[in-house]
């Protein structure tokens, strides 16, 4: 397996770099890594992050850029419907996931994973609503057992007072502190059960979360960014899983009728071309 090299000459995703930090600095985002010399200094491996926002992903990679290492995600597939967002991907060495061929974007990160990358994936596969962690897939603990890479779980914290599901958007110039923490790296047992490890996963994030939180400062109560076990107004577990599953009913629903729409217009340039 490639040792991997270190951040090197890979100029679309350098001016993303740019981009990224130019934004930090235009918000006055308040940023606080600890742990980053947890992150593998070469040779691949799975960041694990929690996912409580649509930009979280933004410091967890700023953290990683610091250790001299970039990051490559795991990001839904629609987005290569867009033609920028496509040239971004292929450039930057995304992985683009479509839920119906997953196998596909499992056998891409296996392939970075073993190329040397760090691979960043979110074991709650969807934002949380309550931001507490959600039940894990085992997709992170499985990809990491058979490249023979690291897992290095980290959490993301304050970044979902800027975007996320049901809160408003603070984009701006806020002075958001956001703390982002590397846990040290963990090699799973090949020889354990993908949902034991991804169990094992599960609790360690959850330990740093709380940790993270403590360190964070306060949490206005009824603050719709702080969890209801902190006081504050975001659904509890139980209630956003609630909410989530209606989500999912409707967006199932809606790939459904999308899926037939694209099944009409083929069935009716096909029966045009029979003419």
């Amino acid at each position: 397996m490639s040792s991997g090299p270190r951040r090197g000459r890979e100029p679309v995703y350098r001016t993303l770099e740019i981009i990224a930090n130019t934004l930090v600095r235009a918000q006055g985002l308040d940023l606080h890594f600890t742990g980053i010399q947890n992150i593998p200094e070469t040779g691949g491996a799975v960041l694990c992050i929690n996912h409580t926002g649509y930009v979280d992903f933004i410091p967890a990679a700023l953290g990683v850029q610091r250790a001299g290492r970039r990051t490559r995600f795991l990001i839904k597939s629609e987005v290569m419907d867009v033609a920028i967002m496509r040239f971004l991907v292929n450039h930057t060495k995304t992985v683009p996931v479509d839920r119906s061929r997953g196998a596909d974007a499992y056998r891409a990160a296996l392939e970075r994973l073993r190329d040397g990358h760090i691979v960043a994936v979110y074991p709650e596969a969807t934002i949380s609503r309550s931001f507490e962690l959600k039940e894990f897939k085992s997709g992170a603990v499985r990809m990491a057992a058979e490249a023979g890479v690291p897992i290095v779980p980290a959490i993301v914290w304050g970044a979902h007072r800027q975007w996320t599901k049901g809160g408003p958007r603070n984009m701006g110039r806020r002075r958001i502190p956001v703390h982002v923490r590397y846990g040290l790296p963990f090699t799973v047992d090949p020889g354990e059960k993908p949902e034991r490890e991804t169990l094992r996963l599960h609790e360690v994030m959850d330990s740093m979360l709380h940790e993270v939180q403590d360190a964070y400062g306060p949490h206005p109560a009824g603050e719709f960014w702080v969890p209801a076990r902190l006081g504050g107004s975001a659904p509890t577990p139980q209630e956003a899983a609630v909410i989530e599953a209606d989500e999912a009913l409707r967006k199932a629903e809606a790939r459904a009728r999308k899926a037939a729409a694209r099944q009409r217009e083929a069935t009716q340039a096909r029966d045009r071309g029979n003419r």
